[in-house]
């Protein structure tokens, strides 16, 4: 069995209950989040052999973080306990046409501050086959940002595939002086499957991309692929809103001399979206790791972020019955 690591910030996510807005009530919901935790936990949760590689502080926070993973099977030998405080974000879900608002608190974590240094990627990537990394670790700040850029460097030099999760967030990127297109692309270039759409290889390669719907997915995935070399599949969502309560998503996966287009399946009485790009990533992931083809890959991917859509928190806690349920159109009670 292939053996994955995920290398990222695991956080705590609070939210007011229901759809009230922050603070409305003295109440906040409190979920282990981040989205490399997302993907491990997930992939954990379909039976593959996941570690996850981070930095918690010594305390009631941290502690209740990584047991939280491990509750879910992922191995959190790697996940170093050092710094003084957790990454927090918040959350205020959205209802009709009020969109859902994201606050970050992640400033000065213990994985933002860790060094690039402290991480031993001999030692941590030892009998590892994959390695998963996303563009938040890098929005963080310089140390975070080397400290990806290292273990995709360790990767490549060992032979380690990699996948990347464009992610990008803005907000973050804007609190310091990055050049997030240089650095991104250099992660990318290490990258055999990036999980992002037209608009980050617009950022990556500084350029638009014509017409629209698949054709342009398709445009922007050539062009990426001639951008670097290592680069083998892309895989990416397209979402209509409606409103909050009523998405309609479909996925797509490029190859370079191939590709899969899922027709649209309708959201309605969304719980949480936050984390369906992640379930969507381990969705994907998890068949191609067994060596599916790309349209299983495709539509398991998109029926995992499907049902990460009905669950709140962050995380799709959801086995592979629960996709060969989907997949098959069984929404009647399972008995």
């Amino acid at each position: 069995m292939t053996r994955i690591l995920a290398f990222g910030e695991i956080m705590l996510r609070l939210s007011p209950p229901g759809r009230e807005l922050l603070m409305q009530s003295p109440r906040l919901d409190v979920w282990v989040a981040g989205a490399e935790a997302n993907v491990a936990t997930a992939l954990a949760r379909l039976g593959h052999q996941v570690g996850f590689a981070s930095c918690v502080p010594d305390n009631d926070l941290g502690r209740a973080a990584v047991q939280a993973l491990r509750g879910h099977g992922v191995d959190t030998s790697h996940v170093a306990f050092a710094g003084e405080r957790m990454g927090l974000y918040f959350v205020t879900s959205g209802a009709g046409l009020r969109a859902t608002e994201v606050v970050y608190d992640r400033a000065g974590s213990s994985f933002a501050e860790a060094p690039a240094a402290r991480w031993d990627w001999d030692a941590i990537l030892a009998d590892i086959d994959w390695l998963h990394l996303s563009g938040i670790t890098p929005a963080l700040g310089r140390n975070s940002a080397d400290a990806a850029l290292a273990a995709a460097n360790a990767a490549t030099e060992r032979g380690i595939a990699v996948s990347f999760d464009g992610n990008w967030r803005g907000k973050l990127w804007a609190r310091w002086d990055g050049d997030p297109r240089a650095i991104l692309s250099e992660l990318v270039d290490h990258a055999q499957l990036l999980f992002g759409n037209h608009r980050d290889i617009a950022l990556l390669l500084d350029r638009d991309f014509s017409g629209d719907g698949p054709e342009r997915r398709r445009e922007a995935a050539e062009a990426a692929f001639a951008a670097f070399p290592r680069l083998r599949t892309i895989a990416s969502t397209a979402r209509h809103v409606e409103h909050v309560d009523l998405h309609r998503l479909s996925a797509r996966i490029d190859e370079r001399h191939a590709q899969a287009q899922t027709e649209e399946v309708v959201l309605s009485g969304i719980v949480d979206r936050i984390g369906g790009g992640d379930a969507f990533a381990a969705g994907v992931l998890s068949v191609l790791l067994h060596g599916g083809d790309l349209d299983t890959a495709a539509r398991s991917g998109l029926a995992l972020a499907a049902l990460k859509h009905s669950l709140p928190g962050d995380a799709a806690l959801f086995r592979q019955d629960d996709i060969d349920a989907f997949l098959t159109g069984g929404l009647d009670v399972r008995r």
